[in-house]
C-alpha cells in the first residue's frame, strides 16, 4: 500500500549539533530535529534568535539542567544541543488525501507515546510489512527515532512515512473528519479486535508501554477492541500487540 512513497532519509545517522548558532543554521538548511535540549534559564539575544527559530518551524524543546547538557558533550554547546533526526518527518494532512487519489483505503497506525526505541523499529516493521500508509507519533513524549530503531525496524523507518504532531489530539480528530474511523487496541472494553470492519478507512491507535492509550483519545474512538488473553501474563509487548490487530485488518482486506 506505501509502496509509491519513495524512501526520504537525511544522510546523517543521529548526529549531535551543539552551539546555539550552529543549530540555528542546522534548522534553517533543512535539518531535521528530533529532540531539542535547551538550558534552563538561558537568556541573551542569542538565546532569543533561537527561541524565534523554534517557534517560526515548530520545534519541541525540552527545557533541561545544564549538568545533563555537559554530560552529552564536553564541548562548548552554549547551552543548547540538538538530536538530528535520521530520517524526515511528514504531514499526515498530506498522506491522506495523496491516499484518496490513488484510490485506496487509508490504514494508518497511531502511536500514543510508545517511548521505547526498540519497540518503535519493531513496530515500523511489522506496519511496512503489513501495507500501512503512515505512522502517527506525539512530538514530546516519544520513542527518538535513531539508529537503533532504524537498526530494529530493518530498515523500514526510510520506507514508511512517519507524520510527527504536536497536537496529537487533534491530529487523531484530524483522521476522523478525514472519515478514518479510530480504532483503539485496548484493555478497556469487552469487544475483541475481530469487530470493527477494517476494509473501512481505518486509523488503529495503540498505547504506550506502561499507560496504555490517554484517556482523550479513548473518548474519540469509534471503536475500542482488545486482543483475547488465555494464559497467566495479562498484557502483549506493545510491538506483538501492533502484529496482531494490524494482520486482523490485513486478514479482512484480503
Amino acid at each position: 500500500m506505501n509502496g509509491s512513497y519513495p524512501p526520504r532519509r537525511n544522510n546523517n545517522n543521529n548526529q549531535f549539533v551543539f552551539g546555539i548558532r550552529a543549530i540555528i543554521e542546522a534548522i534553517t538548511s533543512g535539518k531535521e530535529v528530533e529532540t531539542l535540549y535547551i538550558q534552563r534559564g538561558l537568556t541573551g539575544d542569542l538565546y532569543q534568535e533561537l527561541k524565534k527559530v523554534v517557534a517560526e518551524y515548530e520545534i519541541s524543546a525540552q527545557y533541561v539542567p545544564v549538568e545533563k547538557l555537559d554530560r552529552m558533550t564536553p564541548k562548548n554547546h552554549q547551552g543548547a544541543v540538538a538530536v538530528i533526526s535520521p530520517i524526515t518527518y511528514h504531514k499526515i494532512e498530506n498522506i491522506i488525501p495523496e491516499i484518496y487519489e490513488k484510490g485506496e483505503v487509508p490504514l494508518i497506525l497511531v502511536l500514543d507515546s510508545v517511548t521505547d526505541v526498540r519497540n518503535m523499529g519493531a513496530i515500523a516493521r511489522t506496519a511496512e510489512c503489513a501495507g500501512v500508509h503512515a505512522i502517527v507519533v506525539p512530538g514530546k513524549g516519544s520513542a527518538q527515532i535513531n539508529a537503533d530503531a532504524v537498526k530494529t525496524s530493518a530498515g523500514a523507518l526510510y520506507k514508511i512515512p512517519v507524520c510527527r504532531h504536536d497536537n496529537f489530539v487533534q491530529t487523531v480528530k484530524f483522521l476522523q473528519e478525514s472519515g478514518l474511523q479510530i480504532v483503539c487496541c485496548t484493555e478497556k472494553t469487552n469487544d475483541y479486535i475481530y469487530k470493527p470492519d477494517y476494509t473501512a478507512p481505518t486509523a488503529i491507535v495503540m498505547g504506550s508501554e506502561d499507560e496504555g492509550i490517554r484517556n482523550e483519545l479513548i473518548r474519540t474512538a469509534d471503536y475500542l477492541a482488545k486482543i483475547p488473553m488465555f494464559g497467566e501474563i495479562e498484557s502483549l509487548n506493545v510491538s506483538v500487540s501492533a502484529g496482531v490487530i494490524l494482520y486482523e485488518a490485513i486478514r479482512q482486506r484480503q
